[in-house]
């Protein structure tokens, strides 16, 4: 069968330049760690780019000044910052990045690949607890706290995917996870949903989270492991197994496989 490598494709030089440094001029910014130089920063560039231009006070009718106050990450709030569970200093650190993340994906700019690669690599440097070499991030990932999410090199986390780290996410070494999918840290009480246990969650190394599937919490999706379509992992993933359905269940052992392998 024949292997397609992604093909290297370039803006025009021009327009990489600029790319890279308005990158590179972010990073330095948000190397300070302080919420408040930080959302400085963030409503500065929402500003310049929704609307094409240096952040002033707002002015003008009341949906206009709305949209301008909302750039600053000082008046939003997101959905983790209301749980019980967040270290609020770590998550007030992260919060002006998370809101820039989210914005810039919903933003114009948003749907380019090349620029959106790097600066979603750049931001995770920030937020992840540890963000690895050669990391792909598509448009629209949405993670919760970002402090307890370790993604190693070479891996790829493609669009739409929702990564869950109330407790501790590992998405080891060359890793992916495919459109839509979810992997969760945390678990409900089934008496009492307000009851919430935190898990640590692995994924890989080389594991593959494929279209919609969901990874619960708790679960290691273990070496070159595969989660199918729509499946829903709740049960550890061994070793080169596939798995699909719901509840997910064996339903092949890759080729490639050694021969100890558990059904091999």
């Amino acid at each position: 069968m024949p292997k397609y490598e992604y093909r290297n494709l370039q803006p025009t030089p021009e327009a990489s330049d600029i790319f890279l440094k308005w990158i590179e001029r972010l990073d330095s910014e948000f190397a300070n760690k302080d919420p408040e130089q930080r959302s400085d920063v963030v409503r500065e560039a929402l500003h310049e780019l929704y609307l094409g231009r240096p952040y002033a006070s707002a002015s003008g009718d009341l949906a206009q000044r709305a949209l301008v106050h909302s750039f600053d990450p000082r008046n939003t709030t997101l959905e983790p910052e209301y749980y019980g569970d967040v270290d609020a200093a770590k998550y007030a650190e992260r919060k002006p990045l998370i809101w820039f993340w989210m914005m810039y994906d919903r933003s114009p700019v948003g749907l380019n690949h090349w620029l959106g690669f790097r600066m979603r690599a750049m931001l995770a440097h920030h937020v992840f607890k540890h963000c690895g070499k050669n990391v792909k991030i598509f448009h629209g990932v949405e993670v919760t706290f970002g402090y307890n999410l370790t993604v190693e090199d070479n891996c790829t986390i493609h669009k739409y995917v929702l990564l869950d780290d109330r407790g501790e996410l590992i998405i080891h070494t060359g890793s992916s996870i495919s459109d839509y999918a979810n992997v969760y840290t945390h678990a409900h009480d089934l008496n009492d949903g307000v009851i919430i246990t935190n898990h640590k969650t692995e994924l890989g190394p080389k594991a593959r989270v494929t279209y919609h599937a969901t990874v619960l919490s708790g679960i290691h999706v273990a070496e070159h492991g595969l989660v199918g379509s729509m499946g829903v992992a709740s049960k550890d993933v061994p070793p080169f197994h596939v798995v699909g359905g719901v509840p997910a269940k064996t339903i092949k052992v890759k080729t490639i496989a050694p021969p100890s392998s558990p059904d091999k």
